[in-house]
């Protein structure tokens, strides 16, 4: 039997609920302490945030972790107008992974930072003249996230996704290029490096953004 996922917050009775997926290292109490419940709580929006512990969790079992989908998504989603996933840093690859890994799953995405993968990883595909031009084979398939970068080939055009950075975030080139794979209106990027001072003005941006209307 699967043991029960530890998560922080409160689902409530609200009628959309955000599961967000913390960055490597970081604790799902941190999203709290940053104050990402509060800034929901100022604007008054019927949203519920739930943080994920995913410690010992790794990428490469992520995309088939079916606890998260069974747990969590799938009993919020019978029970809500809507249920989004996100992340942080890693935990924004890891919720793309998901996405990937359950098409239908959730109803809109929100990446603040998401790590774009390894150098060797985006040189696969650079090697090969970029993402629209690369074919996986069966051996890249085997890298966790070059399935994420198959799925960003065509990610489904319907779903909503909210994916932005830091302008001096260290990964910044990169994340950039995962941005690109969306539609302009969901990129966005404010000052700041891969650090809590450019998550959280991305957090404020994501819930002005009109997802969560009273």
């Amino acid at each position: 039997m699967t043991a029960p996922l530890r998560t922080v917050g409160t689902t409530g009775s609200a009628a959309h609920l955000l599961v967000m997926l913390p960055g490597m290292a970081m604790r799902p109490e941190e999203l709290f302490e940053a104050g990402f419940a509060d800034a929901i709580a100022r604007r008054g929006l019927p949203l519920g945030l739930l943080a994920l512990d995913v410690s010992g969790i790794s990428l490469g079992a992520a995309d088939t972790w079916d606890a998260l989908q069974h747990q969590i998504l799938a009993p919020a989603r019978a029970a809500r107008t809507s249920v989004w996933l996100g992340g942080i840093s890693l935990g924004g690859m890891i919720a793309m992974a998901h996405a990937a890994a359950h098409p239908g799953a959730v109803d809109g995405l929100c990446l603040l930072a998401p790590y774009p993968g390894s150098r060797p990883s985006v040189n696969v595909m650079d090697r090969a003249g970029g993402p629209d031009r690369w074919q996986p084979t069966p051996d890249d398939l085997r890298d966790p996230e070059l399935r994420v970068w198959q799925w960003l080939q065509r990610p489904p055009p319907g779903l909503p996704v909210f994916v932005g950075h830091g302008t001096e975030d260290r990964f910044a080139a990169r994340i950039q290029r995962v941005a690109e794979r969306f539609a302009p209106a969901a990129r966005h990027t404010v000052a700041g490096g891969h650090d809590w001072r450019a998550w959280r003005a991305l957090w404020e941006r994501f819930l002005d953004a009109g997802h969560f209307s009273p």
